[in-house]
């Protein structure tokens, strides 16, 4: 590069992924040197002692969970009482979930002491927010509104000012600025659904084990909380989304309850219940001239096995493990040889992750009657496949 750059690194999105990419290359014996700015309008702020558990939740794999016990956020997180979740049971509607034909996945089939945990995406964000700012990291409370990339230095314009960097990451959301800035489309479609959130008491307890059940208009998701709740993740059709939308709290409490065939007896709103449409997508590139997108600017896939927020953090794992390498070699991270190291693999692995996603939706939603009795008796061959069962886990988990 002919001109020092203000910014090492500049990450544009302050949210779980971009803050946990400042976190983790801020944090690393490597990278501790270099100059790194977070953007973000609008960063996450702590929830107070005491503060209700928010909505929005996720369900991290054990590999998110190594990205932020390197970030050394994992204490802060604890704090909000995350609830490990020890198996995963799958079934479809024409079976019961009792059944010989239901998948259960068991952490003590790998070895494991859980399969995952489900985390208050706030805190996480937060907690990965705290972790980069002590580590250094300058936060610019900011939008980005241009940017100009050449072969030397990436430009970003944030507001009336504009800053250098070597290298300029979108973390920035399925709707990107950045990745619109740069020019890098992608391959996307719309689901025919919209997905519920919300959190509900169960007359039965959820014994720290997440369920998914499918039916015929899409998957219903029971998150195990720490609280003794679940939370509830519904994909339905637009149609069904509006209409249950419409009923008072008891109304939905009652549809969701019939919906999950009862497994946890009735269940209890207790939350708001916010929706929101479905789509996937993968971007053409993970990389331009100086330029990296990770996480939802990525890509988006169906929220039915909740690996979004987990390929996200796979995502900002393997570019800190590049960044890292390069820095150590004496290489220029931002130079597109280096960022080819994490664009190529990570950009096919989350195309086969949404390829396979995007078929079981579309396996497990068409109700032809051959089809139906076979996911069935599938779900129940996996069950009875040891090794089979261990693959999934493995890969489920990012190892």
């Amino acid at each position: 590069m002919s001109a020092r750059p203000d910014y090492d690194l500049l990450i544009a999105g302050g949210g779980m992924v971009g803050s946990g990419l400042a976190a983790l290359v801020a944090a690393a014996e490597a990278t501790r040197g270099l100059r790194i700015a977070l953007v973000e309008p609008k960063p996450a702020l702590a929830p107070l002692p005491g503060e209700p558990l928010d909505v929005r939740v996720s369900a991290l794999s054990r590999a998110a969970l190594r990205l932020l016990v390197a970030a050394g956020a994992w204490s802060l997180v604890d704090a909000r009482l995350p609830c490990a979740y020890e198996r995963m049971i799958v079934w479809d509607s024409t079976a019961p979930a009792a059944g010989p034909d239901t998948l259960v996945f068991d952490a003590a089939e790998v070895g494991e002491p859980d399969l995952g945990h489900v985390v208050e995406n706030r805190a996480v964000a937060a907690a990965l927010l705290e972790r980069a700012l002590a580590a250094g990291v300058t936060l610019i409370k900011s939008p980005v509104t241009g940017l100009e990339l050449d072969a030397d230095l990436a430009r970003v314009a944030l507001g009336e000012r504009t800053v250098t960097t070597g290298l300029v990451v979108a973390a920035d959301g399925a709707d990107s600025p950045l990745r619109r800035l740069a020019g890098l489309g992608g391959e996307a479609s719309a689901y025919p659904q919209e997905a519920f959130v919300a959190h509900l008491g169960s007359e039965l307890p959820h014994g720290s084990a997440a369920r998914q059940r499918f039916l015929p208009e899409g998957p219903l998701a029971l998150l195990p909380l720490a609280d003794g709740r679940v939370s509830v993740v519904w994909s339905t059709r637009p149609e069904r989304a509006a209409a249950l939308a419409a009923l008072d709290d008891l109304a939905f409490s009652a549809a969701v309850t019939a919906a999950s065939d009862g497994v946890l007896g009735r269940l209890t709103l207790s939350s708001s219940r916010p929706r929101f449409p479905l789509r996937h997508f993968n971007a053409s590139s993970y990389r331009g001239i100086r330029l990296a997108l990770i996480g939802d600017a990525a890509h988006s896939v169906h929220p039915l096995a909740g690996q979004g927020v987990n390929q996200g953090f796979l995502d900002a794992l393997a570019l800190a493990a590049v960044i890292g390498a390069a820095v150590q070699d004496g290489e220029d991270p931002g130079d597109p040889r280096v960022l080819g190291r994490y664009a190529r693999p990570r950009q096919a692995e989350n195309a086969l992750m949404g390829a396979a996603l995007d078929g079981i939706f579309r396996i497990f939603t068409d109700e032809r009657p051959l089809v139906r009795r076979g996911r069935r008796l599938g779900l129940g061959l996996v069950n009875r496949s040891r090794g089979l069962k261990r693959l999934l886990i493995a890969q489920a988990q990012g190892s």
